[in-house]
């Protein structure tokens, strides 16, 4: 099996003026499909060849030999999941509702206690990583992880992410991580997507 790039749910220069063409061309373009490439690279004519991504990252999980396959496969996963957690519509509904927010008002204390630990996370990953919101034998969770490593691997199911890595956010914020990790909660965030993950959520 082939894995390939997927399109970007939204035109590069959609998420202007937070985040730029420029950014997404070179995050999705280059970063991301150099991991899919390298990916390829590492099943060709093995046993992984035919499996899918997700049985990929189960199979070769915490397996020292398999650090760099999974690692690749990882980001595969992870920048996948991270396009569709970004909309340009989303001043149209800046908010979670419905289920979501009732869950989060019952897990959290709050929208806004959500978003703090939300916040904390992604300004407390030392070095490269990612936040996500997680479904975690049905209490969501705020949950970081470092450089590749995801939930799926963990028993958990995410509902969001955020991208911590510095090729984000560098080229249109510099160093300052907090006013992105602001900017993507306040105008980025594609509530409708993490509320169908929520739906799908066993």
């Amino acid at each position: 099996m082939t894995h390939t790039l997927p399109a970007l749910p939204y035109s590069l220069d959609a998420l202007e003026p937070y985040i730029s063409s420029q950014t997404l061309s070179f995050h999705h373009g280059k970063h991301h499909n150099t991991y899919i490439q390298k990916l390829n690279e590492l099943i060709q004519d093995s046993e992984l060849d035919n499996k899918s991504l997700e049985e990929i990252l189960v199979s070769t999980f915490n397996k020292p030999n398999e650090v760099t396959l999974f690692n690749n496969a990882a980001q595969v996963w992870n920048h996948s999941f991270y396009w569709q957690c970004m909309t340009p519509e989303s001043s149209d509904h800046p908010n979670p509702s419905g289920r979501l927010m009732e869950k989060i008002n019952t897990d959290f204390g709050s929208f806004a206690s959500f978003l703090d630990k939300f916040k904390q996370a992604g300004l407390t990953q030392f070095g490269s990583g990612w936040a996500w919101l997680v479904l975690d034998n049905g209490v969501l969770k705020v949950t970081k992880t470092s450089n590749a490593d995801l939930p799926l691997v963990h028993g958990q199911q995410a509902l969001l992410t955020m991208d911590v890595w510095e090729h984000a956010y560098y080229l249109d914020y510099q160093n300052r991580r907090g006013d992105y990790i602001n900017t993507y909660l306040e105008k980025l965030v594609n509530w409708d997507f993490v509320e169908s993950n929520l739906a799908k959520a066993k």
